[in-house]
């Protein structure tokens, strides 16, 4: 059952300022701090910057300071500390920082989200379904109150006493689920774990091609084990992830050979055929217009940038 705890009695700004002090605390000298708390991601800019490539999972966003946008094919989802972002899928987009300085960062929290636990209260608390006409989109922007900040307030504080998170993290974990379900984007979350909805199919494809990227790709097959049309496939999966099946399962490959170039020291050629690419040159040309530099100087100016920041921090 999820904790009930009365509504909050302090107002949405004075819970920033107490979620932005702990942030500030976590990630002295650090851009990205994964948590010891499972699911819980804290993030910090100190500049503005140009959209940068991200890999986006089912998710709600919160800024403590600062404003930020998630950019998904042409769409634009502006957050700042009075909305969130909540993303349904795992995504490829963008993500910019519009406002942050050294002396007024951009600072806030990536919570992954268990859609199990979303189905679970839906069905075990018999919640009616909200009444509202939905667009299909893969990212949503909510209006933030204090009722949903406050029990990420109480997450955070329990990374000062690490023995109590097994116990109590759960229970908070279950409770931010709830808060959701109460929140402006309840419908969203409905239509997102509602076995057959189109959300949910392309979910299954999007699953499908995680556990598939090295593979050629059938979208008849595809198209199949989903139960859609191919047609209807193709329609939906563009509209919800800005992409067709086939450039998405391009996007994972050149994540993938990405990775594997930068921490496990692969050359191009050998990251290229692991994940599935049969042309070393069509890899190069396909990796060049995805990331903006050929394979050798991208990997090598990431090292350099994750090299800087390690020599920042230490």
């Amino acid at each position: 059952m999820a904790t009930q705890y009365p509504p909050s009695h302090l107002s949405l700004e004075m819970l920033h300022g107490q979620l932005a002090a702990m942030i500030d605390h976590w990630t002295a000298d650090q851009e990205d701090v994964e948590t010891s708390i499972s699911s819980l991601f804290l993030f910090r800019r100190e500049t503005m910057t140009e959209p940068c490539e991200c890999v986006v999972e089912p998710s709600i966003v919160l800024v403590a300071s600062g404003v930020k946008q998630l950019i998904i094919g042409d769409h634009a989802y502006r957050y700042d500390t009075s909305h969130f972002l909540l993303t349904s899928l795992d995504l490829p987009a963008r993500s910019q920082v519009l406002e942050a300085s050294p002396e007024q960062p951009s600072m806030g929290l990536v919570f992954n989200l268990d859609l199990n636990i979303i189905a679970e209260l839906i069905s075990h608390h018999r919640l009616s379904p909200p009444q509202e006409k939905l667009s299909e989109e893969g990212a949503y922007i909510g209006q933030l109150t204090p009722d949903l900040l406050e029990p990420f307030n109480r997450l955070l504080a329990l990374m000062n006493r690490p023995e109590d998170i097994p116990v109590i993290a759960p229970l908070i974990k279950r409770e931010i689920h709830y808060r959701l379900l109460k929140s402006d984007l309840a419908a969203r979350l409905w239509k997102i774990v509602s076995a057959g909805s189109q959300s949910q199919r392309i979910s299954r494809a999007i699953d499908w091609l995680k556990n598939h990227y090295n593979q050629p790709l059938r979208i008849d097959e595809l198209a199949a084990h989903v139960q859609m049309s191919s047609s209807s496939l193709h329609h939906n999966f563009r509209q919800l992830t800005a992409k067709s099946p086939l450039q998405y399962q391009k996007w994972l490959r050149l994540t993938e050979a990405r990775r594997l170039m930068v921490n496990d020291g692969l050359d191009a050629a050998k990251a290229a055929f692991q994940v599935g690419y049969e042309s070393p040159s069509q890899f190069s040309r396909e990796y060049s217009r995805a990331f903006g530099a050929p394979p050798k100087r991208d990997v090598e100016a990431l090292r350099k940038r994750t090299d800087q920041i390690a020599n920042t921090g230490s």
